[in-house]
């Protein structure tokens, strides 16, 4: 997700011209500016989509009638009651895994690096898993315990990573050999779960929005309010940590302190997001590559990426809701999308010879 820079031979072509770099600037910004409101616009579709559809469908007439507070016999209740919570609790946590899966992607430099990928989405599952099978936690408690055991997991990963720095590569491999034993632990609570915590406990794991009302939207847009315009503000530096740490501290960054802070805000946003829905697969892990192919990479990944995070889990939800021959949680839909995206990936890195 970073341009490799080389210097031209002495037989190389000539350098372009101001003019030149300062039009080839303007398209680039026009193209970023484009692929951003063509992505606004059909979340807005999706959006209304997603409000209309349903067991029974309603006109957009009727849904406008029920946000503006009218009563419509029949859509009052599906759309006030059911869908919209549903559809917002898909679009903010959509929002946080984008974000928070580029936010790694792009400090780290390695498309594997995602919180889905790296263990970090596991430490709350895990801790899910076993609050619902051994102390029969749910609601706002599984929440909290799932969100600090989340961070707690990271920054266990954090710690185990850190040779005076942090290496992407090295992070990579300890965050999945840490999944690995917390997906074993998974495993090992459900085997000793009885039938209905089982159950209730393999129903969270798939990532589903079929638990998502109107309690639950309140505390999920606070958090997510605060710290999404956190990463926001840290973008430049989170640029600059791109370019390596010398040049980032040549422009004012300390790479450390930034990296820290990045990834204390990445993790909980994604670690509140994983704790409303579940993991739902791949979100985090696709969301930046595939933002990074519509902008082409000029500026900051973080508005694209949170918006193809948010269509995919609207997508991804309508799909396994409506267009299949059974109904499916939004995690399946998205985990048949992105596991060959994941085995395409490490199939090009073993190609080209990478050190993943």
């Amino acid at each position: 997700m970073t341009a490799v820079l080389s210097p031209a031979g002495p037989a190389g072509p000539a350098a372009p011209s101001a003019g030149a770099v300062a039009a080839g600037r303007r398209a680039r910004s026009r193209r970023r500016r484009t692929v951003l409101g063509v992505l606004v616009a059909i979340l807005l579709v999706v959006v209304v989509v997603t409000l209309c559809v349903g067991e029974k469908t309603y006109s957009p007439a009727q849904v406008l009638q029920v946000l503006l507070g009218e009563r419509v016999p029949g859509a009052t209740f599906n759309v006030e009651t059911i869908r919209l919570p549903r559809m917002l609790t898909g679009l903010l946590v959509g929002l946080g895994f984008g974000m928070g899966g580029v936010v790694f992607q792009t400090m780290l430099r390695n498309p594997l690096a995602s919180p889905d990928i790296i263990g970090v989405s596991a430490g709350s599952s895990a801790a899910a898993v076993v609050a619902i099978t051994v102390f029969g936690l749910s609601g706002t408690a599984l929440s909290l315990v799932a969100v600090v055991c989340g961070i707690g997991v990271a920054a266990a990963i954090y710690a185990l990573s850190w040779r005076g720095g942090v290496h992407g590569a090295r992070l990579v491999l300890i965050g999945i050999a840490v999944g690995a034993m917390l997906d074993s632990v998974i495993a090992y609570a459900m085997t000793r779960a009885g039938v209905y915590d089982a159950n209730e406990a393999l129903r969270w794991l798939t990532g589903s929005l079929n638990s998502a009302f109107w309690p639950g939207v309140g505390p999920l847009a606070i958090a997510m309010a605060v710290l999404l315009p956190v990463l926001l503000a840290l973008s430049r530096r989170l640029s600059a940590l791109q370019l390596g740490d010398d040049a980032a501290s040549a422009l004012g960054v300390r790479p450390d302190r930034t990296r820290l802070a990045l990834v204390v805000v990445a993790v909980a946003v994604v670690s509140v997001a994983t704790a409303t829905t579940g993991p739902i697969a791949f979100v985090a892990f696709l969301s930046g590559p595939i933002a990074h192919r519509l902008v082409r990479g000029t500026g900051s990944l973080l508005v694209p990426s949170a918006l193809v995070g948010a269509l995919l889990v609207l997508v991804g939800d309508l799909v396994g809701q409506h267009l299949l021959v059974a109904r499916f949680p939004v995690g399946v839909v998205t985990g048949v999308l992105g596991a060959p995206y994941l085995l395409w990936l490490l199939a090009r890195t073993n190609r080209s010879g990478g050190s993943l």
